[in-house]
């Protein structure tokens, strides 16, 4: 079944108004997630501890990458979502990837009784689990952001899926991974499913962003029931040591 979509809008009825999910760190941090905000100027950013994405105003000045260079600190590195701007001159690229962004259109949401919810005391497995199967951005307070389910055998937790960004109106499902030695037995279109559920019973619509290289996980992910909204990119920055 279909999902009627929110309108995306942030304040009212104009239809000028920027889509959430173009500046998806910067409607979070205005909006649900606007208690994990640090602010400087125009600049706003998640706390490094729980993820690095921070947010710029759409026509960024040296004064803005001042600010960023304050709030960031020295050797400090962050990310960026669907910049396409000019950047510093003298500061490092960490990374940069063609990405897509995917929203759930037709996902067959249901809770799955194997799944667990996971808190700050699986973190440590959480991290592991990350370390070993290389999902995206996940820091030690990430779980801090939504809710993470994950699916233990014998005691080893072998696969997660949970949420991360929440811009006004949608959820993004991150950090899906599964072990290994566990794939192959649609452990993470479970989880996936079944951290749709949470987000559709709170009123809000799925969304995922991948690598545009990870043809598999995009595979999944339409087979699932997503479609392709938009190719964003993402780019890693470190900011320049003082000299």
């Amino acid at each position: 079944m279909s999902t009627q979509q929110p309108s995306g809008l942030l304040d009212g009825p104009d239809q000028s108004a920027p889509h959430p999910l173009d500046h998806m760190a910067r409607s979070a941090l205005t909006g649900p997630h606007a208690h994990f905000a640090e602010r400087r100027g125009r600049v706003l950013r998640y706390p490094a501890d729980v993820t690095p994405w921070l947010a710029l105003p759409d026509d960024p000045d040296a004064a803005d990458w001042a600010d960023v260079a304050a709030l960031v600190g020295p050797g400090g590195t962050f990310a960026l979502a669907g910049y396409a701007g000019e950047l510093p001159k003298d500061w490092e690229v960490t990374f940069h990837a063609d990405g897509v962004q995917l929203v759930d259109e037709s996902v067959a949401a249901a809770v799955d009784d194997e799944a667990v919810v996971l808190g700050a005391a699986d973190v440590p497995d959480m991290l592991a689990l990350v370390d070993r199967t290389r999902p995206g951005p996940f820091a030690p307070r990430t779980v801090e952001l939504g809710t993470y389910l994950g699916i233990r055998r014998g005691g080893e937790l072998v696969a997660m899926a949970g949420e991360r960004l929440r811009p006004t109106g949608w959820t993004e499902i991150s950090a899906v991974c599964t072990d290994s030695a566990f794939r192959g037995q649609g452990l993470a279109a479970r989880l996936i499913r079944a951290v749709c559920a949470g987000i559709r019973e709170r009123g809000e619509v799925p969304l995922l962003n991948a690598a545009a290289s990870n043809t598999s996980a995009i595979r999944l992910y339409e087979t699932l029931g997503f479609r392709l909204r938009s190719r964003p990119s993402f780019t890693g920055l470190r900011v320049p040591e003082v000299s």
